[in-house]
């Protein structure tokens, strides 16, 4: 049992309790220490909600391997082979698939800055309009296969920058003790939406297979995500951190103590505001060009390490072969005899199914642990994915080898077992604890501009290779999943129980990843003063003694306990 309880108790940083009341300023044990719900309604809708984003994107990136095995859409939009009958070049496939990537990419990139000019609530909102209207261009889609291109890359305009701004309203919103299990919530409904892909691909294939329906039906299905994300954002405020930036104080509060459960003098809501005030106090006393900004984060200690890091991670998620299976699983397993559609609801549903392992692996036994058996694990899968699809399957003719094809499909799920339990969802809280806050935006956006780029890589090339090297391909992955777990061993630090003060100085006091699980920090006013002189936080050196050092500290203790 984890042991998690239904309300959060704050004996540890009241005053009245605490064995350090003495020094900590008076103007505190007037606040209210009740215990507050862990989830509230507001939260949890909240949270449902806006992951709807995530069930957007998994819903778009988990249609398209069933469309191109579809009959009517090869029709309308491959090519005639030379035996008559349709299918799609490499080029074509390649381009279909993979321009959602690259329109995610540019949607990620431009986001940000927009986000910053209207609020994040509008912009999940205009995003879900672009969405849709890429989904109006796909099935408007006759007989041009650019039309259905364009309408994919449109989408992924939205898609890509729902995947910013859905973790950036979780994280500025929720409360800090199920802000870890928000974000967890966005990654279990990007499985949730590329199931429920393969199940209407499934449908509509069995029962509209030789008329548009099939294809068209999906994509339109689509639209009541979007619908309800667009529409359904409007009921909720503004995040806390754009309303007090904008000077609405008073809004910024009242969501505060909606989404917290909490009165107005509750310890929680007036802790939140003044950490917000000082963050946007301290932001504002830097007047750095955009150019500036970006030179001054590299320069920082540990810091250029720490992005090639984030950028390597989100790399290798791509280069374990999830997506592999993801784009092509049905063209991989048409060759099977099972149905290849009913082989991509079986893998999807154990991918949705066993994200929820994960989230109790990465908080039991830890990142690294956890991320490095999962490479071992994902290695194994592959190798023997691959040696079986290559030398005992007859590709001509699999219904002569029909154990291997069993194999394959067995190895294949075993495979997702592994990636969703551990590299899948692991990678995104990585990225979010290894970077300071002062540069956590810039350089988050960089390594997720990674992954979308190896994304398409991925997508994109993944006809050619395996019309070259057929099965052996797996074993590029195989070879990607050991160098993914050999990286994890030697750079990236154990985050499990730390706060994020404490992860950044590991960084920066250059601790050895291999041992990191053992360091023990130093006091929170010592972490705030190595930061400080290292130039990944903000603040004044002198000002970090007597009532202010307690008060912190209470403040980590209690971040740890709850």
């Amino acid at each position: 049992m984890l042991g998690i309880s239904a309300h959060v108790n704050f004996d540890d940083v009241d005053p009245s309790k605490s064995e350090k009341k003495n020094n900590v300023g008076h103007d505190t044990e007037s606040l209210d220490y009740s215990p507050l719900p862990r989830v509230t309604m507001a939260s949890f809708t909240m949270g449902a909600l806006v992951s709807m984003g995530g069930l957007i994107f998994g819903y778009d990136t988990g249609q398209i391997s069933g469309f191109l095995e579809m009959p009517d859409f090869q029709r309308r939009f491959g090519q005639i082979k030379a035996d008559g009958s349709y299918g799609f070049s490499n080029v074509r496939s390649g381009l279909i698939v993979g321009l959602l990537s690259i329109g995610t990419l540019i949607g990620a990139l431009i986001a940000a800055p927009i986000a910053d000019k209207i609020g994040r609530r509008w912009s999940v909102c205009f995003w879900s309009i672009v969405v849709s209207v890429g989904f109006i261009i796909q099935v408007a889609s006759v007989d041009a296969w650019e039309q259905m291109m364009i309408g994919r890359l449109v989408a992924g305009w939205g898609v890509g920058a729902l995947s910013l701004l859905v973790p950036m309203y979780q994280a500025e919103t929720a409360p800090p003790w199920i802000r870890g299990a928000l974000v967890c919530t966005y990654q279990l409904f990007i499985t949730l939406g590329i199931f429920l892909a393969a199940c209407f691909n499934y449908g509509t294939y069995e029962h509209q297979r030789d008329n548009s329906g099939s294809w068209r039906i999906v994509i339109g299905l689509g639209w009541i995500w979007t619908l309800i994300l667009g529409i359904g954002i409007l009921a909720f405020s503004e995040t806390p951190r754009f309303d007090y930036r904008r000077g609405r104080v008073d809004e910024a509060r009242n969501t505060l103590m909606k989404v917290y459960g909490a009165p107005v003098n509750h310890y929680a809501v007036q802790t939140q505001l003044k950490e917000i005030e000082s963050k946007l106090r301290a932001e504002s006393q830097i007047k750095k060009s955009a150019i500036g900004g970006l030179m001054e984060m590299f320069r920082a200690p540990r810091m250029g390490y720490r992005i090639a890091l984030g950028m390597l991670l989100q790399a290798f998620q791509q280069l374990t072969g999830a997506n592999y299976f993801f784009y092509y699983g049905t063209t991989i397993f048409q060759s099977v005899q099972i149905s290849s559609f009913v082989t991509q609801m079986i893998l999807n549903g154990i991918n949705f199914g066993v994200t929820f392992i994960g989230l109790y692996l990465v908080e039991h036994y830890g990142r690294r642990k956890s991320l490095m058996v999962g490479s071992v694990w994902m290695f194994i899968c592959f190798m023997i994915f691959a040696s079986v699809g290559h030398f005992l399957l007859d590709r001509v003719t699999p219904s002569n080898t029909p154990t291997a094809g069993i194999v394959l499909i067995v190895f294949a799920a075993l495979f997702i077992l592994g990636y969703a339990t551990t590299w899948g969802p692991m990678v995104w809280t990585l990225i979010a604890e290894i970077y300071p806050s002062r540069y956590r935006a810039t350089a988050m956006a960089m390594a997720t501009a990674s992954n979308w780029t190896w994304n398409f890589l991925i997508a994109f090339f993944t006809p050619f290779i395996t019309s070259a090297i057929d099965f052996r391909y797996g074993y590029v992955f195989a070879a990607c999943n050991l160098v993914a777990g050999v990286l994890v061993y030697f750079c990236v630090m154990e985050g499990q129980g730390r706060t994020l003060e404490e992860i950044d100085t590991m960084y920066v006091e250059n601790v050895s990843p291999r041992t990191s699980a053992k360091w023990i920090p130093p006091p929170p006013e010592e972490m705030a003063r190595i930061r400080i002189q290292a130039g990944t936080e903000i603040g004044d050196i002198s000002n970090s003694s007597g009532g202010e050092q307690e008060q912190s500290k209470l403040e980590n203790q209690h971040a740890e306990n709850v």
